[in-house]
């Protein structure tokens, strides 16, 4: 399964739209705040699309939850804005959140900086800004085998980074 992952479009539904379609086969579409209008304008022009989202500091009014878990491929997620447990001071409150509650693969934004982290067999990642920097991640997941595939898409002057990470340890 791929899932595209975005965070801080800031108003910008142009660069999400262009990296939707560029990637058609992915799909699911996570979106982790900071422009909860342009989420809710993506789900109603890809209505094929499965998509997880939450609100950030920016999105006054929304009606999208503050953090939201599910399961995917046999894989618990948590996904946040972030501003809430603090990760521009560090990481170490959504780190232990996401250890203590047994999640696989904890997604937030807020930072505008891309991080993509094996802690233990737990994925750690932010997909950097889409509206600021055309930053976003891929997830893929293999559906047999249970490895997670994270691979960052920094701005487009830049070659994509790859980390392969096993997170079927649970």
């Amino acid at each position: 399964m791929k899932i595209l992952v975005f965070s801080d479009s800031h108003g910008d539904c142009e660069t999400m739209k262009s990296i939707i379609k560029k990637h058609r086969r992915a799909e699911v579409i996570i979106f982790c705040g900071d422009g909860g209008r342009d989420f809710n304008e993506m789900r109603v022009l890809f209505p094929d699309k499965a998509f997880f989202g939450v609100s950030g500091n920016c999105d006054w009014c929304s009606d999208l939850p503050a953090y939201q878990d599910f399961e995917l491929c046999g894989k618990r997620f948590f996904i946040t804005h972030g501003h809430m447990f603090g990760v521009k001071q560090g990481l170490s409150r959504l780190t232990e959140l996401g250890r203590s509650n047994r999640f696989d693969i904890v997604i937030f934004g807020h930072t505008h900086q891309q991080l993509t982290s094996a802690e233990g067999a737990m994925i750690l990642m932010n997909p950097g800004s889409v509206g600021y920097n055309e930053e976003y991640s891929i997830l893929d997941i293999n559906e047999k085998t249970g490895v997670v595939t994270a691979t960052e898409y920094p701005h487009s002057d830049f070659p994509p980074l790859k980390m392969n990470t096993v997170s079927d340890m649970v």
